[in-house]
Formats: structure tokens, C-alpha cells, sequence
């Protein structure tokens, strides 16, 4: 039988298990998808030495970066991205991937209006560096929030009414609002926030986070990830199949 599964903290919303156990059955693949919670990326090893029909992985919150240490090679795409969300087995050797990119672009895609020129990507972990990755391909400026700004960025306590108006996409790369911290949201000032704005979240549980909610108030269009990692499980599932 093989194996498959997901690396993350505290993942015990994620869908990714429920999606490929379904696809399995659907296709009446004799295979397994299990979820390998982890309290640090060391506990990575233990996972391999345990599993050792695993054929492919998905990465998430909070090893996108840490976990490429360990692999064996990376695709162009996570070396330009410098994060992972998919690993692919290979005669032993571990070959990380990034479909992140992938999945938000497409998903971003069909929502996307002119005005949308200019981004805010709120948070500097693995997945705003793919959002980040396919902003750039699309066009679209963008500028960083962080908590500990660097460069260019934007500390959170520097957005005011200019920085809001001449950023009409939002994107919260951030985990705030995640299942069951769902009352938490990004520290934005959300009172300047106009109807020609859109607001993405990378979080999908719950359906409509803080972050969101807050947007449509202000009568801005709102946009969940789930379509997001439905698009990136799809591409994950092509490379293992490759």
C-alpha cells in the first residue's frame, strides 16, 4: 500500500486528508493519506524512519522553510520561491516542490478586477513567499507587512488611510483566524477600507475568518483558500503521479 501524508503543527483542521483519502477511493487507488503532526522539524526523521513506504508529502504551517534541509534536491520553482509545500519520493531521495504558487494564481485569477494593480501580502512565511512568486508573474506590485519589517516592507504599524487606499489587494499569509483561534485577525486598520478592495485569505477554516468578515463590512469583496488548496493538492498529486 502507499503512503502519503501531511507535515504541520497542530493540522487537525486541514482538509488535505479528507481531499486525497476521497481521491483514493474515487479512483480505487489502494493508498493511505495520513496527517504527521510534529512538534518541531526535527521530528521530521523520526516520520521517515517510521513510514518507509511514504511516496509523497504535503508541508504546511509552520515548516514550508525549515523542512528544505532535509530534502535531497528542489524543483526550480521552490529554489526561486524558497519555500515547500510538496515533497515527491524518488529511488530514496527527497525532492521538494512548490505548488502553492500554482494554486493561488489560479485561483486569484478569475476574481481579479483592474483596480487590483497593488498588493499588501500581510505576513513573511513559506506561503507569502509563493503568493509573492506569483504576483510578480501576474504583474501585480506588492509590498510585505511584517512584524519585524526588513527592507522594503511595511511594519503593521505604519499602514494608514494612504497605504490602505493605494493597495486594493489584501492577502493575509498570516495562520491569525485559523480554526480554533477564529476570533483573531491581522493588525489592519480595516476602518479605511474601501468596496473597491478584495481581500484574500490563505485560511479556510473557518469559511469567512475575522480578517474577511471585517473586509465585508466595509463592503470589500472577500475571498477564501479553499479553491487555493484544492488547485495546489491537484498539482501535488500530478508531480507524485509523474
Amino acid at each position: 500500500m502507499k503512503k502519503f501524508g501531511l507535515i504541520g503543527k497542530d493540522i487537525s483542521y486541514s482538509f488535505s486528508r479528507k481531499f486525497f483519502q476521497d481521491k483514493f477511493n474515487q479512483l480505487q487507488i489502494d493508498a493511505v493519506y495520513d496527517n504527521f503532526d510534529i512538534e518541531n522539524i526535527q521530528e521530521f526523521k523520526t516520520v521517515l524512519r517510521k513510514n518507509k513506504q511514504l511516496k509523497g508529502l504535503n508541508v504546511t504551517i509552520p515548516y514550508k522553510e525549515s523542512i528544505i534541509p532535509f530534502l535531497d534536491e528542489l524543483s526550480a520553482e521552490a529554489q526561486q520561491i524558497k519555500a515547500v509545500n510538496t515533497i515527491k519520493f524518488v529511488d530514496n531521495r527527497l525532492i521538494g516542490y512548490n505548488t502553492d504558487a500554482f494554486g493561488f494564481m489560479k485561483s486569484l485569477f478569475p476574481i481579479l478586477e483592474k483596480q487590483h494593480s497593488h498588493a499588501l501580502i500581510l505576513g513573511k512565511g513559506g506561503a507569502s513567499k509563493a503568493v509573492a512568486d506569483a504576483l510578480k508573474s501576474m504583474g501585480i506590485d506588492y509590498r510585505f507587512v511584517s512584524r519585524n519589517p526588513q527592507h522594503n516592507d511595511f511594519a503593521y504599524a505604519e499602514l494608514d488611510e494612504k497605504i490602505i487606499h493605494e493597495h486594493p489587494l489584501i492577502i493575509n499569509c498570516t495562520p491569525l483566524g485559523t480554526h480554533p483561534k477564529v476570533k483573531e485577525s491581522p493588525n489592519i486598520p480595516y476602518n479605511f477600507l474601501k468596496p473597491s478592495h478584495l481581500l484574500y485569505d490563505l485560511v479556510y477554516n473557518p469559511a469567512i475568518t475575522e480578517f474577511l468578515a471585517k473586509g465585508k463590512i466595509r463592503g470589500c469583496s472577500i475571498y477564501n483558500g479553499k479553491k487555493m488548496l484544492e488547485y495546489q493538492a491537484e498539482r501535488a498529486w500530478q508531480i507524485w503521479n509523474e
